[in-house]
């Protein structure tokens, strides 16, 4: 039995066996399914888990109440990692009543069949339920459309947030901040919020604004950690990232097929590094995931991207790279780019033409192409192309 606080009880599940994600992003350390229950003078069941997980679940909370019913079941949204649960849950507790939002309940009876039984709460609507009052805030596309908080006002308030404010990776034991080292989960939340939440930021900031004038002593979402101690900082690491802020920093990723463009990425390099930029990080877009890239992207205001011709057209990797970059609606970055080819060009410009028609970074200095192998010339434009970029990154500072 595991007690957040007072009454407040964590009844999730670990998922250590699922390689990817959503079928997309890689979890080396495993996920969380976050659930909890408020054991009051009513039951509350706040989410519920993937349906793989349901005997451990149902197991989680008979520890907490025994065989007691629940009264109320809080859902904050309705993806299937969260609301999996509910169709199973329904034939133990065949009483309970689901709160949520008008658009929970459209997709309720999409994914599950359930009609009856519902409680709809708006923007900002308090209920009572038992001794205390709960209060719902909408926060629509962070990141579905139907996704909403809810702050408990008991002894210590706790805001169950959904997916806000979550992150990847299992929990070890523990399940609050300040009895685990939470350093791990920091490097996952950008990531989980960067390829997950990262197009959604000006949703994120109206959320922010909702929560501002709100106390809470507990963060309880829906993946990773519970936040206490830290929940300060997790919220301001939600407002610069959605806000698009940097760290001065330089992401070089490249695609290569026999080296040649490899090597103009390390000379670029070498020359923002020797210019005095500290932070570089290089990525090979085909041995690297896109989401620890897509993380950095996020992180860092320089950004360099390289391929070579193929087929007459881009490079593939860099092809869904910068889909995906373009697709999260990233702001504010410095860009620069460089491409070679064998006997027909084309990935310098089809870079450059992205650029301008969808992601629309700051261009510094010239693009670097590259006809078959590296020579003198073709190194010089690369450190031409790394010191610009560093003189950018350091003026700023």
């Amino acid at each position: 039995m595991i007690e957040i606080t007072k009454n407040v009880y964590y009844v999730g599940v670990n998922d250590r066996n699922k390689a990817k994600f959503e079928g997309l992003w890689p979890l080396p350390n495993g996920v969380t399914y976050n659930s909890y229950l408020i054991d009051d003078e009513k039951v509350i069941l706040v989410e519920t888990v993937e349906a793989d997980f349901f005997i451990q679940f149902i197991e989680n909370i008979r520890e907490v109440i025994g065989d007691r019913k629940i009264d109320y079941l809080i859902v904050h949204h309705m993806e299937p990692d969260h609301s999996g649960s509910m169709a199973l849950l329904k034939k133990y507790y065949p009483d309970i009543q689901v709160i949520g939002n008008k658009k929970t309940f459209d997709m309720m009876s999409g994914f599950y069949g359930i009609k009856k039984n519902v409680i709809e709460v708006k923007d900002r609507e308090t209920l009572q339920l038992g001794k205390h009052n709960f209060e719902f805030f909408m926060t629509p596309m962070v990141h579905w459309p139907e996704t909403m908080m809810t702050l408990y006002k008991g002894e210590e308030s706790v805001l169950f947030t959904g997916d806000a404010f979550g992150c990847f990776g299992a929990l070890n034991g523990g399940f609050i901040d300040k009895d685990i080292n939470i350093e791990p989960y920091w490097s996952e939340m950008r990531r989980y919020y960067s390829n997950i939440v990262g197009k959604y930021g000006i949703p994120v900031q109206n959320a922010l604004k909702k929560l501002a004038s709100e106390h809470f002593d507990y963060i309880c979402t829906t993946h990773g950690p519970i936040w206490n101690e830290c929940a300060e900082k997790v919220v301001n690491l939600y407002d610069k990232m959605s806000k698009y802020e940097t760290e001065p920093g330089l992401v070089i990723c490249y695609g290569t097929m026999y080296g040649n463009t490899e090597r103009m990425a390390e000379q670029i390099a070498r020359a923002a590094s020797l210019a005095g930029v500290k932070n570089i990080v290089m990525y090979n877009i085909s041995k690297t995931h896109h989401s620890y890239i897509i993380s950095d992207i996020f992180r860092y205001r320089g950004l360099i991207l390289g391929a070579p011709t193929y087929n007459n057209g881009l490079y593939h990797e860099m092809e869904v790279l910068l889909s995906e970059i373009a697709n999260r609606d990233i702001k504010n970055r410095y860009f620069g780019w460089f491409g070679s080819y064998s006997w027909a060009s084309r990935a310098v410009h089809a870079i450059g033409e992205w650029n301008d028609k969808r992601a629309h970074f700051e261009k510094v200095g010239e693009p670097v192409e590259m006809r078959q192998a590296l020579d003198e010339a073709t190194k010089t434009e690369c450190w031409r192309l790394g010191r610009e970029m560093a003189a950018k990154l350091l003026k700023d500072n």
